[in-house]
């Protein structure tokens, strides 16, 4: 999935968390420590947030390819049935839940918003649990919607997930 050691085109749609899915505008080069370096810029949908990834090292940064529509149902089915083993301690919990978030692995968010979904099944979510389930079902509902040029409303149907357990 990762396209190391690839460079991205002016066009491809990519992902840089936190940000989102964005589009690459080209390159461009930066003084830097009175070095030049190349750099992409990535636009983000709303038009107003722009960033700048260094083209030597834009995994570095987090940078990676959007999923493709066939990898969306990969990431939905882990979404649906992906089992991780979380630490019973909140501080543990918290740190792992953050990092999964943070590393904006689609397959691990989704993997993550299925247990936090399950657990809250189970026992209900305590409220930094639930917060992270929302954040990680908005981060997938953004990128599915971005890369199958749908409306989020539809893309939470796709994961069969209530705009309540998003907003509440």
């Amino acid at each position: 999935m990762e396209k190391s050691g690839k460079s991205f085109k002016n066009g491809d749609q990519v992902v840089l968390p936190p940000y989102g899915v964005g589009i690459v505008a080209g390159t461009t080069t930066k003084t830097v420590a009175g070095t030049d370096l190349q750099y992409y810029q990535v636009d983000f949908p709303n038009g107003t947030s722009r960033a700048y990834v260094p083209v030597d090292s834009p995994q570095q940064a987090g940078l990676r390819a959007a999923l493709t529509e066939e990898e969306v149902q990969s990431v939905l089915e882990r979404l649906s049935n992906g089992r991780i083993n979380l630490p019973k301690q909140w501080a543990a919990r918290h740190r792992r839940v953050t990092d999964i978030l943070t590393s904006g692995d689609p397959y691990q968010i989704a993997t993550l918003a299925s247990e936090l979904r399950r657990w809250d099944l189970e026992r209900g979510l305590p409220d930094l649990d639930r917060q992270a389930y929302r954040r990680a079902l908005r981060l997938l509902a953004g990128e599915i919607s971005a890369v199958l040029h749908i409306g989020t409303d539809e893309a939470r149907a796709m994961m069969d997930v209530s705009e309540d357990e998003v907003l509440n």
